[in-house]
């Protein structure tokens, strides 16, 4: 693995971690007010169009990346819905 790989399969693992905080921090308080939805749907919608261009190059970088954002993002996703619900 060249350079290059390594900064790309580095750059993908820090992308991947940035939602994880904040999926737990939900997670554990069950508090989304302060969450914006449109952020998350674009996100959400920004990462489906990533996994394509990846998968089109074949980008393992880009793949792995996105795919998990996208898994976060669809969790953060489903917390907004299901907690507000809950706590009215």
């Amino acid at each position: 693995m060249n350079w290059i790989e390594l900064m790309g399969h580095s750059g993908s693992l820090l992308s991947s971690i940035t939602f994880m905080p904040q999926v737990y921090k939900v997670w554990q308080t069950k508090r989304t007010q302060d969450l914006s939805l449109s952020m998350m749907l674009i996100v959400f919608s920004s990462t489906i169009v990533w996994i394509i261009y990846g998968v089109g190059l074949m980008l393992w970088p880009v793949i792995i990346c996105n795919s998990i954002i996208c898994l976060l993002s669809l969790m953060l996703i489903y917390f907004k819905l299901s907690f507000e619900k809950k706590n009215g």
